[in-house]
C-alpha cells in the first residue's frame, strides 16, 4: 500500500471492535453521554445524560454515527496528563528498560518533563482510557515506547517542545490497533495474505485520528504514519527509505523495536536487541542506534550467566540453508535475463534483493549457514557464543517470514503464476509457508 487509503471494510469512525472495547470500559467505570448521539441521518440514538454501557452496543453498532462517539462522552477517572506522569514514573521504577533510560539521563524527571505540556483532547483521552482498561498490554507498550522515543529525542538534541510533540506521537502511535480484531494480537494467530491489510493500515488509521483532533503538529501525524517504516525501504505502509523518513519517524521506528524486544523477551532481551540492531544495520538509523547500543552492553554482561539458547541452533541453521538453496534452485530454472525483464519493482526483484541482502548480512556477521556448522563445533562449552548463534538464527528466520509476508501483501496475485518469475516467487513462498 503506497497511498493513504484505508481498506473499504475498515471504518475508524464506526469500528465494531473499538465500540465493543469502549462499552466494555463503560461497564467498569461511569461513562455518560454529555451530548446526544445521532446517526448520519440525524436520528437520535442516545439522549444526553445517558449512562453508556454494553447494553447500548447493539443499538450503536447498527448505525453509522454522525460523529465519532468519543467526542461526546464524560468519563470517570480518564487517562489525563497527571495519570500519564504517574504511570510512567511507575514504569521507570518497575521495568528494566525505562529505568535504564532514566539512569542514562541522570534522573527520571528529564524523561518525564516533555509529558507536562502534552496536548490531550477529550477524544484522545477517551481512546487512551479504553486502551488502558481493555488493552492494558497495548497501553504499557505505548508508555514504554514513549520513554524510549523521549530518550532518543533528548539525546538527538531536540528542544523540550519538540520532545513533547514526539511524546504525543509515540503515545498515540498504536491507536489504530484499537480498531483491529483483538484476535490479531494473539501470537498464535498467523495473519498472512489479504488478511494483513488491516495490520498494514493501522499506522494510517492512527495518523487520521490524530489529524482529526487538530491538536497536534503535522510532525506528529507523519511520525505516527512512519513508525513501521525501515531505512532500507522494507517497512510499511509506504515502503519509504532513508532520507524520505522524517527525523521523528526515524525515532519512532527505532523506539518501537527497542520497546518490543523488552516486552516480548524475558530471557536475554539486551543481547537479542543488540544482535538485531547490529545484524540489521541497514534497517535502522545508525545515529540513533549509537545511543542505544552502549546502554545494552552492561545488560548483556549481566545476562551472560543465564542458560544458553543454543539448543535449537542446528535446526535453525538447517532451515536457513534450505531457504537459500530453495531460492537458488528456483532461480536456476529461469532464463538468464529474468531479473532484468522482471525489474527491481517486481515480486521477483523484491524477493531476490531481500534474500540476497539477508545472506550478505549473515556473511558480514560470520553467521551464514555455510559458516555456522564449523562455528558451532568451535563454540562447544561457550554459552554466550552458542546463545548468540541461536539468536542470529532466530532473527534470520524472522526476516524470512517478513519477506514471505511482504510478498503476500504486495503481490496478492502471485498465486496466479502469470509469469515464470512470479511462479518462482510463489513456489518459494509456498515452501516458506510450510516450513517457517
Amino acid at each position: 500500500m503506497t497511498d493513504l487509503s484505508l481498506p473499504p471494510d475498515l471504518d475508524i469512525e464506526n469500528s465494531p471492535h473499538y465500540l465493543r472495547a469502549l462499552v466494555g470500559m463503560a461497564d467498569q467505570r461511569t461513562v455518560v453521554a454529555d451530548a446526544a448521539i445521532y446517526n448520519d441521518n440525524g436520528i437520535k440514538l442516545v439522549e444526553k445524560g445517558t449512562r453508556i454501557d454494553s447494553r447500548l452496543y447493539d443499538r450503536l453498532v447498527q448505525h453509522k454515527l454522525r460523529e465519532p462517539i468519543d467526542r461526546h462522552l464524560s468519563i470517570e477517572n480518564p487517562v489525563d496528563v497527571p495519570a500519564l506522569l504517574a504511570a510512567c514514573q511507575a514504569l521507570i521504577e518497575e521495568e528494566t528498560l525505562p529505568h535504564m533510560l532514566a539512569e542514562a539521563l541522570g534522573a527520571s524527571a528529564r524523561l518525564l518533563a516533555p509529558l507536562r505540556s502534552l496536548p490531550l483532547p477529550a477524544s484522545m483521552a477517551c481512546k487512551l482510557t479504553v486502551m488502558r482498561d481493555q488493552r492494558p498490554e497495548l497501553f504499557q507498550h505505548s508508555l514504554q515506547m514513549m520513554t524510549v522515543a523521549i530518550f532518543l529525542g533528548i539525546k538527538s538534541g531536540l528542544a523540550e517542545r519538540e520532545c513533547s510533540t514526539l511524546a504525543a506521537a509515540a503515545l498515540l502511535h498504536d491507536l489504530g490497533v484499537l480498531h483491529m480484531d483483538p484476535a490479531w494480537s494473539d501470537p498464535d494467530h498467523k495473519v498472512v495474505g489479504a488478511q494483513r491489510k488491516h495490520l498494514v493500515a493501522h499506522p494510517i488509521s492512527a495518523m487520521l485520528m490524530i489529524r482529526d483532533t487538530q491538536a497536534y503538529p503535522r510532525a506528529a501525524e507523519v511520525a505516527v504514519l512512519e513508525h513501521h517504516e525501515r531505512m532500507d525501504g522494507s517497512g510499511y505502509p509506504r515502503a519509504l527509505a532513508g532520507a524520505d523518513i522524517t527525523p521523528m519517524g526515524r525515532i519512532l521506528l527505532l523506539a518501537e523495536v527497542v520497546a518490543a524486544f523488552y516486552e516480548k523477551y524475558d530471557d536475554m532481551p539486551a543481547q537479542r536487541l543488540s544482535l538485531v540492531l547490529r545484524l540489521n544495520h541497514r534497517k535502522f538509523p545508525a545515529a540513533l542506534v549509537a545511543f542505544i547500543l552502549p546502554l545494552l552492553q552492561e545488560e548483556v554482561a549481566r545476562e551472560s550467566a543465564l542458560m544458553p539458547l543454543g539448543n535449537d541452533a542446528p535446526r535453525q541453521i538447517e532451515l536457513l540453508a534450505e531457504a537459500f538453496a530453495c531460492w537458488d534452485q528456483l532461480k536456476a530454472g529461469l532464463p538468464a535475463d529474468t531479473a532484468a525483464r522482471a525489474g527491481a519493482g517486481s515480486a521477483f526483484g523484491f524477493a531476490d534483493s531481500r534474500l540476497g541482502a539477508l545472506q550478505k548480512a549473515l556473511i558480514e556477521a560470520g553467521s551464514h549457514p555455510r559458516h555456522l556448522g564449523e562455528l558451532m563445533a568451535q563454540l562447544q562449552g561457550d554459552a554466550i557464543g552458542l546463545a548468540e548463534v541461536a539468536l542470529v538464527g532466530r532473527e534470520a528466520l524472522w526476516q524470512l517470514q517478513s519477506i514471505l509476508n511482504a510478498c503476500h501483501r504486495r503481490w496478492p496475485q502471485l498465486s496466479d503464476r502469470a509469469t515464470p518469475a512470479d511462479a518462482a516467487v510463489a513456489d518459494w513462498c509456498d515452501w516458506a509457508l510450510r516450513k517457517l
